[in-house]
């Protein structure tokens, strides 16, 4: 095309197909970027290269173009499978994803669905656990290990009433019973020793009750008060009020030992161990308080040693179960109900210590440990 803007030469298929109107300036030898046009003598669009030179005719426009017939069929056919494939692809992923979805979640429904079905009467009832080794089966043991901990608590309580039920009976039976040969006698002669024995079993009866309601109280982990206290002088008050007993108590305590909890708690403790001292030993009951740094840190060390009987290794923990007696001489007349021990035990388990039954070379030796007050922090 020359540069007034004529057709000088066309290809056949553009013999009479308008002037394609210029790109840009026309300068000799400038090269212009390709551009596409609508569709010159066919259906599809072309891409079109621009060109001036300068002749001995003057400036002279050479336009060289190529058709996208390919480039639009690849368009057309991309957009077709677009249209077409996208929601397939998106439908196929939902349905993958539910799949997967739901066989993962699979055995978390079937947790849920057993844990909904158990009941405080089904206890026994486990969940299932998948053969993953995943998370979902780690929930699942541990979903169990919570059911065998609630299963073994709702014994214990069941064993507890039924304990106490009978141990409540007892005193109530032969109360009454003592209360209606009161009632049929007509001798006052007689009426002092019914009305004493009465009273006997009357005060059993309290001292059952206020260590069932301690028990209850411990078995619903009521907090304890913590409050600092010199554990050095509550040990020495409460063997200071067993003077002229038929067992004395001798006292080895350490100075300005002090921990952290209820005081009226921590003499129960002592009370009951020192109860069960005195109730066998033979001729001394010997107290020790001290300190020891050693794991898991700085502890309280009591200790409570007799020389009687003795504990024989196996039972140094069943004396600790609740209404427990091992022979005759730990009878119900003789021993109490068998409370003492356990709630010695369990009011220093509430107090983050322990209680333990341990080797002695005479009678028995009862070792309680507390952790060490912690000191105030430095302002």
């Amino acid at each position: 095309m020359g540069a007034d803007g004529q057709v000088l030469l066309a290809s056949p298929n553009l013999a009479r197909t308008p002037a394609i109107r210029a790109a840009g300036p026309q300068r000799p030898g400038t090269l212009f970027h390709t551009w596409k046009v609508r569709p010159l003598g066919g259906e599809h669009r072309q891409r079109v290269v621009q060109i001036t030179t300068d002749t001995p005719q003057g400036l002279v426009t050479v336009y060289a173009g190529s058709s996208l017939r390919d480039v639009d069929a690849a368009d057309d056919t991309t957009t077709a499978a677009l249209v077409i494939g996208c929601p397939l692809l998106l439908a196929t992923v939902g349905l993958v994803t539910w799949r997967v979805t739901g066989r993962a979640l699979g055995p978390v429904e079937a947790i849920r669905a057993e844990v909904a079905e158990i009941t405080d009467r089904d206890l026994h009832r486990r969940v299932p656990v998948p053969p993953t080794r995943d998370e979902v089966a780690r929930l699942a043991q541990t979903m169990n290990a919570t059911l065998d901990r609630l299963e073994s608590s709702g014994a214990r309580q069941r064993q507890f009433i039924a304990d106490a039920s009978h141990e409540l009976r007892s005193p109530i039976t032969v109360l009454r019973t003592q209360l209606e040969v009161a009632l049929a006698v007509r001798d006052p002669e007689l009426w002092p020793e019914l009305i004493g024995g009465a009273l006997e079993d009357i005060e059993r009866l309290q001292r059952l009750t206020v260590d069932l309601l301690l028990l209850a109280r411990i078995d619903a982990a009521q907090p304890v008060p913590a409050v600092r206290l010199d554990l050095t002088a509550l040990v020495s008050e409460a063997t200071k009020a067993r003077r002229g007993d038929r067992v004395p108590v001798r006292t080895h305590l350490a100075e300005g030992i002090e921990v952290a909890g209820s005081e009226l708690w921590l003499t129960r403790v002592v009370t009951n161990l020192l109860d069960n001292a005195q109730r066998f030993a033979d001729r001394q009951v010997d107290v020790v308080l001290r300190t020891d740094a050693g794991p898991p840190g700085p502890t309280a060390v009591l200790e409570v040693i007799d020389d009687g009987p003795g504990i024989p290794p196996d039972d140094r923990e069943r004396v600790f179960e609740r209404f427990t007696r091992l022979d005759d001489a730990r009878s119900r007349d003789h021993g109490g109900a068998g409370l003492g021990l356990a709630i010695a035990r369990d009011v220093t388990a509430h107090h983050s210590g322990t209680l333990t039954a341990q080797d002695s070379p005479r009678g028995s030796r009862f070792v309680v440990r507390l952790p060490l007050a912690q000191e105030p922090p430095r302002t």
